[in-house]
């Protein structure tokens, strides 16, 4: 019994890290990879580094990005989730 009570405490503290750090990560994560596998050819987008664009193509794992200085190849993973979301809600 007191070797129980020993490592409650360090129980509690990784459950408390799980649900506070580990989880909304995963959820997080598990939106980005949704929102990557629902974007669509002629979708605006703003990418992590703030380029806006349309796209024009759809590649496995790249996507073709048209924006006023021209036509740019990026990972589908350089698509920003809440940004692109925040300037369509505008619309």
């Amino acid at each position: 019994m007191e070797g129980l009570q020993q490592f409650l405490p360090i129980i509690l503290m990784i459950g408390v890290i799980y649900f506070l750090m580990i989880r909304p990560q995963q959820k997080r994560a598990k939106k980005e990879k949704e929102f990557e596998a629902n974007i669509s050819v002629g979708d605006r987008i703003i990418t992590k580094s703030g380029l806006h664009g349309r796209i024009s193509e759809l590649n496995e794992g790249t996507v073709v990005v048209e924006t006023m200085a021209g036509k740019l190849l990026m990972e589908r993973s350089s698509i920003s989730m809440e940004m692109s979301q925040k300037l369509n809600e505008k619309k």
